[in-house]
């Protein structure tokens, strides 16, 4: 099965010098990120990626666990392929030390133990963009990024779109989305429904066979109007719903096994701005919430946890000369309620800025921010980071940066905790990274790449020990990333990505539970005057992770997905799409499942 990533490149790599004969060279376009406060080539940023519409409708992503996982450096587990918890690791650091965000909507849960956001279910419908930022980034975003953060912007629309899809496991998804868009106002909404029968959850081959499902419905909305030419509001709205069939470790052997559990989840997220042009600056006043209530039914009892959070900030930004700044303020309330009926409000208060400035082929950006915490303190994060055009196409580039992440409702309360008392205090996570990167594009704009090495540094982690929360565990990541994409004509493109991750827990230098050493991925699209598609091949290697509290080796795994499209006119493309082409058994945490070989049609309509 490992022969299929290199198989997939080497037939990548035979297109290029007979379809260039055949095709004028297509160019790669500049992308810009914007998730760093103030709009940044992604090239001069070190470890900064965008995923764009484009990208998700090529490889026929449904959720967003389905394309983060190409992400180098980026590795997703879940707990059951369909609606099982799913959460990502971003250069080695646990969960909740990555911030998600909703068209700027902190979206992490307060109430869960490392205050991770779960991906269980977040469809793709509406979604324009998706940025990633590796590394600590608290000097941009605060607590919660030590990390990296992953932003999602929700799409603009001027028509209308229906998209139904159906296939194997009893798998129905539909779309609906509607907008009017101009200079002067837009407004679109969306709903979508996804609903499969699913696999066990608890992996089939250890005698797992009934099947759990998922039933999840998205409804979106967003708009914005300019009401002069220096003043304009916009804003977004997103609730999800979902019903997802879980398995449990029931008596007496306490192992995973199939069970009736299930599992309920609601959460909204939105936010609202205001723009304005005052002073010779550009001012945005923004107020952005979200909540969710997770509910969790075993053996005819039920477990709630609830959390909400707000957050309000004003930034302004301006430029003068050869540079471009922005600073501003913010105020992040969270709230959580736990299932053992204890709750805590959580809040800090917070100054930032970032100053971006351009000479001739140099390029450096600076962000200070200092965050004060209501009950764990202040802490002064910063980062610097600079890009220099050595010509030939090669950019070298870099950064250090700090990060800080407070300590969560669970862990605040100590939930779960039978240690005698007194509980020791906590203090915040704290964090440092080191990283540099050289980049290289051709002359003509058809093939870019970039590698780059870094250090996480993680000090006084808070463990659960012994009954209760401790600050004690260092953590260390080494990495080296590799990413390329090139545009080979004849139709054709090829984007590859490999990560070495080499995370340890600094103390018993054993390495951090579910990070692959080695994981990479290959797309190799095509693009014809109506049929297109593409084929995706990923590969993670052996990872440590853990059965009933020992740890176990789980074996690394290789599979593949194609995707393709058919334009029957302007208005109308059928689709069809197989998972797991090989039908390899894999496992992306010990002991759950994943779906065998799967297959779905379907038709997208715009008008």
């Amino acid at each position: 099965m490992r022969s299929i990533l290199l198989s997939t490149v080497a037939f990548a790599a035979a297109f290029p010098l007979a379809a260039h004969a055949q095709t004028a060279p297509q160019t790669l376009e500049e992308v810009i990120v914007t998730a760093t406060r103030l709009p940044a080539i992604v090239a001069d940023t070190p470890g900064a990626r965008v995923i764009d519409q484009t990208a998700i409708a090529q490889r026929g992503a449904v959720f967003a666990s389905d394309i983060l996982a190409d992400v180098p450096g980026l590795s997703v587990t879940r707990t059951g392929a369909f609606g099982g918890v799913a959460q990502v690791r971003m250069r080695g650091a646990t969960p909740g030390k990555t911030l998600v965000l909703v068209d700027g909507a902190p979206v992490n849960d307060p109430a869960e133990i490392n205050g991770a956001f779960d991906f269980a279910g977040f469809e793709l419908a509406g979604i324009e963009r998706i940025e990633v930022l590796s590394g600590p980034q608290s000097s941009l975003w605060g607590s919660d990024a030590i990390g990296g953060v992953i932003a999602f912007t929700t799409r603009e629309l001027d028509g209308l779109e229906a998209q139904l899809e159906a296939g194997s496991l009893d798998t129905r998804r539909g779309r609906l989305s509607a907008g009017v868009a101009n200079d002067a106002y837009a407004f679109s909404a969306y709903v979508s429904r996804f609903q499969t029968d699913g696999v066990s959850a608890a992996d089939e081959a250890d005698g797992n066979p009934e099947p759990d499902g998922l039933r999840s419905t998205t409804v979106g909305a967003r708009g914005r109007v300019a009401l002069s030419d220096a003043v304009s509001i916009d804003g977004s709205l997103r609730w999800t719903d979902n019903h997802a069939d879980i398995d449990g470790f029931p008596a007496p052997a306490y192992t995973l096994a199939d069970t009736a559990d299930t599992q309920d989840r609601e959460q909204w997220s939105g936010f609202a701005r205001l723009k304005a042009a005052a002073f010779g600056l550009n001012h945005q006043f923004s107020v952005s919430g979200s909540e969710i209530e997770r509910t969790s039914y075993s053996g005819g009892f039920g477990s709630t946890f609830t959390g909400d959070r707000q957050v309000y900030r004003w930034q302004a930004d301006g430029a003068a000369g050869d540079a471009t700044y922005a600073f501003g303020i913010e105020r992040d309330e969270s709230h959580g309620d736990l299932s053992s009926g204890l709750s805590a409000d959580l809040a800090i208060t917070s100054a930032f800025g970032v100053i971006q400035y351009e000479a001739g082929a140099l390029n450096l950006t600076a962000g200070l921010r200092h965050d004060d915490t209501d009950d764990f303190g202040g802490k002064t994060t910063g980062r610097i980071s600079a890009a220099y055009d050595l010509s030939g196409g090669f950019i070298l580039s870099g950064a250090y940066g700090t990060g800080f992440k407070a300590p969560t409702v669970s862990q605040a309360l100590c939930d779960w905790c039978y240690a005698p008392l007194p509980w020791p205090d906590l203090t915040p996570e704290t964090a440092d990274s080191i990283e540099i990167a050289l980049g290289w594009a051709s002359s003509d704009g058809r093939i870019d790449g970039r590698a780059t090495l870094y250090r996480l540094n993680i000090e006084d982690q808070i463990f659960y020990r012994s009954g209760q929360y401790i600050n004690i565990d260092r953590t260390r990541t080494d990495g080296f990333e590799l990413e390329g994409r090139a545009r080979l004509g004849g139709g054709f493109d090829l984007t590859v990505a490999y990560a070495w991750t080499d995370a340890k827990d600094r103390g018993t230098g054993l390495r951090l539970l579910r990070v692959p050493e080695h994981a990479a991925s290959a797309t190799l699209g095509w693009t014809g005057e109506r049929l297109s598609g593409a084929l995706t091949v990923r590969a993670e290697g052996d990872q440590d992770d853990t059965d009933n509290g020992v740890t176990v080796a789980k074996d690394g795994f290789v599979t593949a997905n194609l995707n393709a499209a058919y334009a029957l006119n302007d208005h109308v493309v059928l689709t069809a799409r197989i998972e797991n082409l090989a039908d390899e058994h894999y496992q992306q945490v010990f002991g759950y499942g994943e779906p065998g070989r799967t297959a779905y049609v379907g038709v997208r309509l715009r008008y």
